[in-house]
């Protein structure tokens, strides 16, 4: 019920802020913010949270079965849609791989392996 309120107030942000980022991002954001501030405890949210996650396939459906159904119109897009996603999984993984350099030797011996 938590998450559900912060994705609503996320919502309504968005929409009567007229703000160019989505209300899912917003409440993500909110919430984020309500457990580092601890105004919320992660028990409260944990098992809504693993239902979410364990059943996280079944909530990509719709926007598969959207881009499955408006394929004409993609269609003449789709190699730039999907270089752009490899140069975007190849710089994900360049990224991250240098964070975890960066750590490796700045925290170096500080967590057991």
């Amino acid at each position: 019920m938590i998450i559900l309120l912060f994705s609503l107030v996320g919502e309504f942000a968005s929409n009567s802020l007229h703000l160019p980022v989505p209300g899912s991002i917003i409440g993500l954001f909110c919430l984020f913010l309500a457990l580092q501030f601890n105004w919320i405890r992660l028990r409260h949210i944990n098992a809504v949270g693993q239902f979410l996650l364990a059943n996280m396939t079944i909530l990509f459906l719709p926007a598969a079965v959207g881009i499955m159904d408006k394929f004409n119109v993609i269609a003449p897009y789709l190699l730039p849609i999907c270089l752009i996603l490899l140069f975007a999984v190849i710089l994900n993984i360049a990224v991250i791989a240098l964070v975890v350099q960066f750590i490796k030797r700045h925290y170096e011996g500080d967590f057991p392996e």
